[in-house]
């Protein structure tokens, strides 16, 4: 199986600092404060009215974080004796699928406790509310430290990361959304955490069992159901039960996009105040899920040609509309590729922006060596993107065209590309990124002052990224998309916190190791238990 994905590059990305961003005045942020407090005492009490047994346990403090599942806050333990303990409760969106709740829970139980990777204390579910107690790790943001952090302190941040991730991988748990928010970091005491699994898929031979279950549910989950697309000029309309109104969307886009998302449906009803320890996440996995629908093939139509059954068009026929905006039936008649998505901006995995199906813990490593990246230049976030070609196109900017189309093929992918993009050398660009001269240990003159928001990496407004998508024998949805997006890739040098500390001496392993991380190539790219052996980490111990 193979897919052909082409990008249109008119020139090459620039590096360019971003314009200053004005700052408000104390009023306006005063207001903002109060009203972000505001809304904090609101969700602590609606958590209190959802989960009524916390509050005979926790007295919750504060709300620390939020994303797309979950909510966090921290509190601390009503105990008798002994001093209070600081804990992080995960709130999961009531919407949760019951099978990837438990699948968190396992990983954190099983594999989580030990070598930097979160443990779980409690589990508290009242109807369909979940809270997840865990340890709390007081830690610094990767922004705010980035720039002062010594050489030393880089070389140890990295080695905890692959600790952890040696530790999770050897359970055969993919984490998908590696990234610095999900490895917190306390500086002062030298402890690590990898956090949320949320996202966590399983390898072909995994031992969390659940993990199992979630990939299946989760490949129903993105095959549509009881509906078909239709493109018919600039709109897209979705045919079917409960179809919404036809929606608006740019004139180009003629493909189709089926991004990975989380299986999710209503949690049923069950017995008020449970408690959980580590080990009894029974009541969970016991609750029944609504019936599955079977799933029914959907059909595309595009221009007037409607897709046939697979049965209908011969396997050996050629597809003749290879590198063209139109679509042919030979490639209307394959079955749609089901792949998964999952993960942050700017650290998914090549694999995963062309959505290759065989996705396993090489991706995790990948995520690792966009944050090396962004340790060794530092610059964060270092990439930056709207959608996945874009992402992909930047990649290649680094890595070089070639490269990324030769390493694509072994995946069964191929890459058009109008330009070809030569690979960059990774310590000239670090070095010119970081604006320290290795020779004289100075700050160079395009950073010196305020760079607060300094983008490592942007792009041009009228930089034009355009693609056709095609597969064989599968077809993804093919088309013709032109994409204008001015979004610059973000990071921070800070001249007044910057720690030049044994930055005039990076050694070759640390590019050797970057390089190694950011191989193209999953099947080759290092393990995180080759890594820990690198000659990067030789004076370091496990």
């Amino acid at each position: 199986m193979e897919a052909s994905l082409g990008i249109r590059m008119d020139e090459p990305m620039a590096f360019s600092p971003q314009r200053d961003q004005v700052q408000a005045d104390g009023s306006v942020k005063k207001h903002e404060q109060n009203f972000k407090l505001s809304g904090v005492k609101k969700d602590i009490e609606k958590l209190y009215e959802a989960v009524p047994q916390l509050g005979n346990l926790f007295k919750i403090k504060d709300k620390i974080g939020e994303g797309t599942f979950s909510s966090v806050y921290l509190a601390t333990a009503q105990l008798q004796v002994g001093p209070e303990e600081k804990i992080a409760l995960k709130h999961l969106i009531p919407t949760s699928h019951p099978i990837r709740i438990a699948a968190e829970l396992q990983c954190l139980t099983v594999a989580g406790g030990q070598d930097n990777v979160m443990g779980v204390k409690y589990c508290f579910r009242k109807n369909d509310h979940v809270v997840i107690a865990m340890p709390y790790l007081e830690h610094e943001s990767f922004l705010d430290i980035l720039n002062s952090l010594s050489f030393q302190e880089v070389r140890e941040y990295m080695f905890n990361l692959f600790r952890a991730l040696k530790r999770i991988h050897q359970f055969g748990i993919v984490h998908r959304d590696v990234k610095p928010s999900n490895f917190l970091y306390n500086r002062r005491l030298k402890k690590y955490a990898l956090v949320d699994f949320g996202l966590a898929q399983g390898t072909h031979d995994t031992k969390i069992e659940l993990l199992k279950l979630v990939h299946s549910e989760a490949q129903q989950e993105s095959c549509p159901q009881n509906k078909s697309h239709v493109i018919t000029g600039n709109k897209i309309s979705l045919s079917g039960p409960a179809a919404p109104k036809e929606l608006d969307q740019h004139p180009t886009v003629k493909t189709v996009k089926r991004p990975y998302t989380n299986a999710q449906s209503q949690i049923k009803q069950g017995k008020d105040g449970k408690l959980m320890k580590q080990s009894k996440t029974v009541d969970v996995l016991s609750r029944k899920l609504a019936p599955k629908k079977k799933a029914i093939s959907s059909k595309v139509m595009t221009s007037g040609v409607m897709r046939k059954t697979a049965s209908s068009c011969p396997a050996s026929l050629t597809c003749d509309c290879y590198a063209t905006d139109k679509v042919c039936s030979i490639c209307l008649s394959r079955r749609q590729q089901v792949a998964p998505r999952a993960g942050t901006p700017g650290f998914r995995a090549p694999e995963v922006l062309t959505k290759c199906p065989n996705q396993t813990t090489a991706i995790d490593m990948w995520s690792a060596g966009v944050i090396f990246l962004s340790l060794l230049s530092g610059r964060y976030p270092f990439y930056k993107a709207s959608d996945d070609l874009t992402a992909l196109a930047q990649i290649m900017t680094i890595r070089g065209s070639r490269e990324t189309i030769q390493a694509a093929k072994t995946f069964g992918k191929s890459i058009l590309c109008s330009k070809e993009i030569p690979a960059q050398d990774l310590r000239k660009l670090c070095e010119k990124l970081r604006g320290i001269d290795s020779n004289t240990l100075t700050l160079t003159s395009d950073v010196q002052g305020p760079a607060a928001r300094d983008p490592a990496f942007s792009e041009k407004t009228d930089h034009n990224v355009s693609h056709v998508i095609q597969q064989t024998p599968e077809a993804q949805h093919p088309g013709n998309s032109l994409h204008k997006d001015s979004n610059g890739c973000g990071g921070s040098l800070n001249t007044d916190t910057i720690s030049l500390e044994g930055w005039n001496e990076v050694p070759d392993e640390a590019y050797d190791l970057l390089d190694k991380l950011l191989d193209l190539n999953p099947a080759s790219r290092i393990t995180a238990e080759e890594a820990l052996l690198h000659p990067f980490f030789k004076d370091m111990s496990l």
